[in-house]
């Protein structure tokens, strides 16, 4: 069973950056979208960021220009660059692989933006 491994999680202070990585264990066939989730605690998951194999992004109105997703289709990893970082963005982020049967999680990467 392939997985997602994401990693370039941390605490960070505000104002600050991160970059979060996302790459399969194995290969993945069909991908049609890559993206980026987050729970903060006592919320629901919500996006963050998505990219088609296009090359079309999509971001939430909270990003506020501040994040990047980019994507490498050859080896379906997908990034984000996380600039200007506030204590509310403090959450799990789950980097996510869409084809048009499955959809891939990975297990979470925390993010703190703290002084």
């Amino acid at each position: 069973q392939v997985q997602l491994v994401e990693s370039g999680g941390g605490l960070v202070q505000p104002g600050g950056s991160l970059r979060l990585s996302c790459a399969p264990t194995g290969n993945i066939y069909g991908v049609r979208s890559m993206g980026w989730y987050r729970r903060a605690p006592g919320k629901q998951r919500e996006l963050v960021a998505r990219v088609t194999r296009a090359g079309s992004t999509y971001y939430a109105d909270f990003v506020e220009g501040r994040f990047t997703i980019s994507g490498d289709n050859a080896k379906n990893s997908v990034y984000l660059q996380m600039d200007s970082l506030k204590p509310e963005d403090t959450a799990v982020y789950y980097c996510n692989v869409a084809t048009m049967v499955e959809n891939y999680w990975g297990q979470g990467t925390q993010v703190t933006v703290s002084s």
